[in-house]
């Protein structure tokens, strides 16, 4: 009796046949390497001796050819990444260079981190002179886009991961520090924006030169988006005076003609907006993507929120918010994940 394939086993075989009978690359078997927060799946495959990524990018969730658009605007600009040797946008697949498994996330050490994080800051000025592609425009993260994302929030996290019932005082409150935040993002100049510029979207490549990936999402935004991605990243905790070092040798290297108040407070009211957007993410990988690792990295993006929302007395009750309402219940549904495990 013939065995039914899954569609993620139908997809595999036809990002397989596709790349033997459509390119001049020979794929003896797909080996995965990995699945992400997006519908992306990663495949490596060799071919006269050399490694190539296969990539399957349903083109119902993904936009494959963004991401073919932004790598040549990338390369023009001097950015490392990776070259892709074949596509079909209509299926969503494509083939790329390898960049190796050397993960910028697994490199970093205490010695290490001064010049990897030297070295990733100084690509940002490149990635911000990118605010087109061949394909026209980049998208801009206006106000309707922020909204979206720090609507995630309250719906995700708040409402179907926690089931908090707000008060009105709460919602009020809510409201008006997202307006806060969103006004300060909006008062920074626009420049171009990877949007996931953190330590697992980079590899160290020979010389250690840094090879940029994930960066389909590109769009033009507020200039210290991408240092916050980097500087506060999700997935790497460095002290408070080390990093607010790094920011400062970056903002007089490449900003001085900003003020370091303004610059650090621009700096801060992002991170804020980008935490929040995240931890409703991780909610919702959850609960509708059924993807649970991302959870055990809600309490960093609280703890960040709560940091950074704390040096600013306007934001005092939503401090409160977080600390006192949130996070405890975070933390409760995490030990009740363990439990049900």
């Amino acid at each position: 009796m013939k065995t039914q394939l899954s569609n993620k086993q139908l997809r595999k075989q036809q990002l397989q046949d596709w790349i033997n009978q459509n390119t001049d690359f020979e794929c003896l078997s797909l080996e995965i390497v990995s699945g992400d927060a997006s519908f992306r799946r990663y495949f490596r495959f060799d071919c006269r001796e050399q490694s190539i990524i296969a990539v399957d990018a349903p083109p119902e969730h993904e936009n494959p050819a963004q991401f073919i658009a932004v790598a040549h605007s990338y390369q023009e600009k001097g950015l490392r990444v990776p070259e892709v040797y074949a596509h079909d946008l209509e299926q969503g697949f494509y083939i790329q260079e390898d960049f190796g498994n050397r993960l910028f996330s697994d490199l970093l050490t205490e010695d290490s981190c001064e010049r990897l994080y030297s070295k990733a800051l100084d690509n940002i000025p490149h990635i911000q002179s990118c605010i087109s592609t061949e394909n026209g425009p980049l998208p801009a993260f206006n106000s309707a886009f922020i909204d979206r994302e720090l609507d995630i929030f309250p719906e995700w996290l708040l409402g179907n991961y926690l089931q908090l019932r707000l008060t009105d005082v709460e919602q009020t409150m809510l409201t008006k520090v997202f307006d806060s935040v969103k006004k300060s993002c909006l008062s920074q100049p626009m420049v171009g924006m990877h949007r996931d510029y953190h330590s697992r979207n980079l590899m160290l490549l020979e010389d250690d030169e840094i090879g940029v990936i994930d960066f389909q999402d590109a769009v033009v935004g507020p200039i210290t988006y991408d240092a916050v991605s980097l500087l506060r990243d999700c997935y790497q905790d460095w002290p408070k005076v080390k990093v607010l070092e790094w920011l400062r040798r970056f903002h007089l290297k490449y900003y001085a003609e900003y003020s370091w108040t303004e610059f650090k407070m621009w700096f801060d009211c992002m991170g804020m907006q980008r935490h929040i957007k995240i931890a409703g993410i991780f909610a919702r990988l959850y609960m509708r993507d059924h993807k649970p690792s991302f959870l055990s990295d809600i309490p960093h993006t609280l703890h960040y929120i709560i940091d950074a929302a704390s040096q600013y007395p306007e934001y005092a009750e939503f401090v409160s918010f977080v600390s006192e309402r949130v996070l405890p219940k975070v933390l409760q549904k995490l030990e009740m994940h363990k439990h049900d495990a």
